[in-house]
């Protein structure tokens, strides 16, 4: 089931494009054109993360956070404040209410997809058992063991944060840009080719079930729990 993003914007062209770009990469998208109906939507709907806009009719973002973060049913939800307003006092004050980031507008789309899956990767994370598991994978987190139907795996520390984010997006394509932030830590797309010789060779060790991580044609790689024949 793809994850929710809920968009709280009330200009109706910005809103146009973050809703392209989210739906492109695989978000279900829900929308409120004021800070009102983005409190209601998100009691009732229970997003993934929230987006948020400061200047807005009714309740401003400010106002808006404030309500959710007092909220039980909302508290836990992770908020990325969008704003013209980039003076370091506005993100502080975000912050300090209790949002998770912080981008100023004009902004990247890109960017935001990012910034959004990263976000969501840090809460996954977090929530993670100690154990993962795909098909026959198996990862023990703590000591960065990794077997296969039992047979374990020498794999190097980058492979295994390569692994392990492929096994926790439960089959959901993950851009090459995308794995070059969380598994390298960079901020663009420098040298995709970075992505592609590690995946190469993570299927050499993968062996006969290589075939679990696929590439997705214009996107970037999956991985789907299957197991291969005998």
């Amino acid at each position: 089931m793809p994850e929710t993003i809920l968009l709280i914007e009330d200009e109706e062209d910005v809103a146009d494009l973050i809703r392209y770009h989210l739906k492109k990469s695989k978000f279900r998208v829900l929308y409120a054109s004021d800070g009102a109906m983005g409190v209601q939507t998100a009691i009732e709907e229970r997003p993934d993360a929230v987006v948020l806009d400061i200047m807005m009719p009714r309740l401003n973002g400010f106002e808006v956070a404030r309500k959710l973060k007092a909220d039980p049913r909302t508290e836990p939800i992770p908020i990325l404040f969008l704003s013209a307003k980039g003076e370091a006092e506005n993100r502080i004050k975000g912050l300090e209410i209790g949002a998770d980031d912080y981008l100023t507008k004009p902004f990247s789309p890109r960017e935001l997809v990012l910034r959004i899956q990263s976000l969501l990767r840090r809460i996954r994370t977090s929530l993670a058992p100690e154990t993962l598991s795909s098909g026959p994978i198996l990862l023990e987190r703590a000591t960065m063991k990794v077997t296969i139907n039992g047979e374990r795996l020498d794999l190097t520390s980058t492979e295994f944060k390569l692994l392990s984010l492929l096994v926790t997006s439960d089959g959901t394509s993950q851009s090459r840009e995308h794995l070059l932030q969380e598994v390298w830590g960079y901020n663009s797309s420098v040298d995709t080719r970075t992505v592609d010789t590690h995946v190469r060779r993570l299927r050499e060790k993968l062996g006969i079930h290589a075939e679990m991580l696929q590439t997705v044609r214009g996107e970037g790689y999956r991985l789907c729990p299957i197991t291969p024949p005998n």
